[in-house]
C-alpha cells in the first residue's frame, strides 16, 4: 500500500501509461507490472530484476525480457522465474537451458498471404504505373511469394482491380485499370489518399472505451469482453474494481467499486508454446536420471505419474482416462501448444456428442486437453482418427465466429474495407458490421473468391494451428497409448484446476482452487 507501484498495459489510455513511464523513467517508481506492452520501445538502465510471472513461452522471449533488467554492456541481466504449476516449472526450465545453452526459437516457415499481397500491389499502383510482368518477376523472387503462380497472382490482381465478380458491381472497388501500353495504374488520385491512410498488416481486435460518468477515460476491453457483461458486473481494470453502470456502441461506462471483480481477458494475451520448448518440456518427462535436479515436489509428482501411469516417450500420445466427481475424463497429453488444443476440444466434444458419451466440456492448457463427459471413452483411437480435420473441421469453422473473425482481417488487410476516413475512424463494430455484411454476400453468390480463400488459410494456420493439429493426429495413427486408471493422474492435476476457474467468484477463486488442488493431488497421489 505505502510503495510506489505502476501498472502498464496495452490497452490503458495513452496518457496513463505515459504517466507511468515517465514515473519510471524518473526514478519515482519502485516496480512496474506490465505486460507485453514494454517489450519494444522502452529502455530504462536502471531496472534491477525482471520477475517473469508464469512461463515465457520461448527461449527468445524470455531472453528479451531479461535483458531489460540492467540494460547496459557491463552488468548481467537478472530475473526470477515464477512457474504457476509444476508443468510452468518444467517449462521455466526448459528456457533457461536454452538461453544458456545459445538456442532460440525458430519461426514456422509461412507463405506469402494473399490480403497481404493484394495490399502490396495496391502500394505499387499508388507509387507508380507498373508492367504485370515485372511485378509478378519481383514477387517471385522474394522467398514467401516464391511459389506464387502465375494464376494466383492474376487472381489477386483482378481483385485489387475491382474487387472480383460479386463486387465490381460498385464503384468504390474499382481502384486500378490497365491502359493501351499494358500498365496498371490507379483510376483515381483519392484511392492513393485511401490506402495510404489504411495501409498495414496489424488489425486490432474491436475495442470499447472504459469511462467514468464524468467522461474520463482508463482505456479500451475488447468487446468480446464486454459484450459478457450485465448492468451491475464488476470487473478489474486500472488498479480498480469497477462496476457497469451502462454501455453503449462504443462506451462502457462504469464507477469506483469494492465488490470482488472479474479480470479481462484479451486475444493478444494467449501467446503460443513454441515447439523447441515443447519438445524440451517433453525431454524432461523422459529422462528420469536428470530428474535429481528438480525441486522434491516437482521430483515427486513425476516418480508417482511413472508409478501410476506412464509417460508420455517422444513421438507419443499419451491418453488418459478416468473418473472424477461423477463425471469421466479424457486427458491427452499432447504437447502442441494452447490454440491448436482448443481447436481440437472443439473437434472432439462434437465427435463425442455424435457417438452418445454426452460431453460436457474441456479445458486446455500448452501441454494437455481434458474432455470430461457423462459417459466413459473406453476406446479414444477413433476420436482422434486423421478424419476430424476433413468433416469435423470444416463444419465446426463454417459454423463458428471463426471464419467471419479470418474474414474480418483478411478484408482490412487486402484494402477491401477501409479502417481510416480523412479526420475520422470507423469504430471496431462498423468495420465488423461491414465485413460480416460482405462475408454474407461472398458466401452466397462467390464462395471462391480470392479473400474466402485467404480467411480459410488464415483460420487454418493461425487461429487453429491446424498444422500442429495435423502433426499430432498423424503421431496419434500409430503412437497413441491409452491408460485407462481409477482416479486422476498427477500429470493431469495442473489442467483439472483450470476447470471453472473463470466462474468462481474473486473472493473465493484462490481458496477454491486450492482446495481443489489439494483434493486432486491427494487423490493422485494415492499408492495403493
Amino acid at each position: 500500500e505505502t510503495l510506489a507501484i505502476g501498472i502498464h498495459h496495452g490497452s490503458l489510455s495513452k496518457e496513463a501509461r505515459r504517466k507511468v513511464e515517465g514515473a519510471m523513467a524518473s526514478g519515482r517508481m519502485r516496480a512496474l507490472v506490465c505486460t507485453a506492452s514494454l517489450d519494444l520501445g522502452v529502455d530504462w538502465g536502471d531496472i534491477d530484476c525482471v520477475i517473469q510471472m508464469g512461463a515465457p513461452k520461448g527461449s527468445s522471449r524470455l531472453l528479451q525480457r531479461i535483458g531489460r533488467a540492467n540494460h547496459r554492456l557491463d552488468i548481467s541481466s537478472k530475473a526470477l522465474l515464477v512457474p504457476g504449476n509444476r508443468f510452468e516449472y518444467l517449462e521455466a526450465q526448459a528456457a533457461m537451458d536454452a538461453v544458456n545453452e545459445g538456442k532460440r526459437d525458430g519461426e514456422p516457415f509461412r507463405p506469402g498471404g494473399l490480403d497481404v499481397l493484394a495490399q502490396h500491389i495496391m502500394s505499387c499502383a499508388c507509387a507508380a504505373p507498373f508492367q504485370e510482368d515485372d511485378l509478378l518477376d519481383e514477387l517471385q523472387s522474394a522467398l514467401p511469394y516464391s511459389a506464387l503462380t502465375r494464376e494466383q497472382f492474376e487472381q489477386v490482381l483482378n481483385f485489387t482491380r475491382d474487387g472480383g465478380y460479386a463486387l465490381k458491381a460498385y464503384d468504390k472497388f474499382k481502384r486500378l485499370r490497365r491502359d493501351t501500353t499494358g500498365l496498371w495504374t490507379l483510376t483515381h488520385p483519392k484511392f492513393a489518399a485511401q490506402h495510404r491512410l489504411n495501409a498495414g498488416i496489424i488489425v486490432d481486435a474491436a475495442m470499447m472505451s472504459v469511462r467514468f460518468k464524468n467522461g474520463r477515460n482508463l482505456g479500451k476491453v475488447e468487446d468480446s469482453f464486454a459484450a459478457m457483461l450485465s448492468v451491475g458486473d464488476t470487473f478489474f481494470f486500472a488498479g480498480l474494481s469497477l462496476e457497469l453502470i451502462k454501455m453503449d456502441s462504443s462506451d462502457v461506462i462504469v464507477r469506483a467499486s469494492k465488490k470482488a471483480a472479474m479480470i479481462p481477458s484479451y486475444g493478444g494475451a494467449r501467446l503460443p508454446l513454441t515447439t523447441h520448448l515443447s519438445d524440451r518440456v517433453r525431454g524432461f518427462l523422459t529422462d528420469r536420471a536428470g530428474w535429481a535436479r528438480f525441486p522434491d515436489d516437482v521430483r515427486e509428482w513425476l516418480e508417482i505419474q511413472d508409478y501410476r501411469s506412464v509417460m508420455p516417450e517422444s513421438g507419443q500420445l499419451l491418453v488418459e482416462t478416468f473418473p472424477h466427481d461423477k463425471l469421466h475424463y479424457m486427458v491427452s497429453y499432447s504437447f502442441e501448444g494452447w490454440n491448436a488444443h482448443q481447436s481440437l476440444g472443439m473437434l472432439l466434444t462434437r465427435r463425442m456428442e455424435d457417438r452418445g458419451l454426452k460431453p460436457v466440456g474441456f479445458v486446455a492448457n500448452d501441454y494437455a486437453l481434458a474432455c470430461f463427459s457423462v459417459e466413459p471413452v473406453t476406446d479414444p483411437a477413433p476420436l482422434f482418427s486423421a478424419d476430424i480435420l476433413e468433416d469435423e473441421f470444416f463444419d465446426w469453422v463454417e459454423g463458428s465466429h471463426l471464419l467471419k473473425r479470418a474474414f474480418r482481417e483478411v478484408a482490412v488487410i487486402s484494402g477491401l474495407v477501409e479502417r481510416h476516413h480523412p479526420g475520422k475512424r470507423k469504430t471496431g463494430k462498423q468495420v465488423t458490421f461491414s465485413t460480416d455484411l460482405i462475408f454474407d454476400v461472398l458466401r452466397k453468390y462467390e464462395p471462391d473468391h480470392l479473400l474466402m480463400q485467404a480467411a480459410w488459410a488464415d483460420a487454418r494456420a493461425r487461429m487453429t494451428d491446424v498444422g500442429r493439429l495435423g502433426d499430432l493426429l498423424d503421431r496419434a495413427v500409430h503412437s497413441l497409448v491409452h491408460v485407462d486408471l481409477d482416479r486422476v493422474s498427477p500429470l493431469a492435476v495442473p489442467l483439472l484446476v483450470m476447470i471453472g476457474r473463470e466462474h468462481v467468484a474473486q473472493g473465493a477463486t484462490d481458496d477454491a482452487l486450492l482446495i481443489e488442488a489439494e483434493s486432486l493431488i491427494n487423490e493422485a497421489m494415492k499408492i495403493d
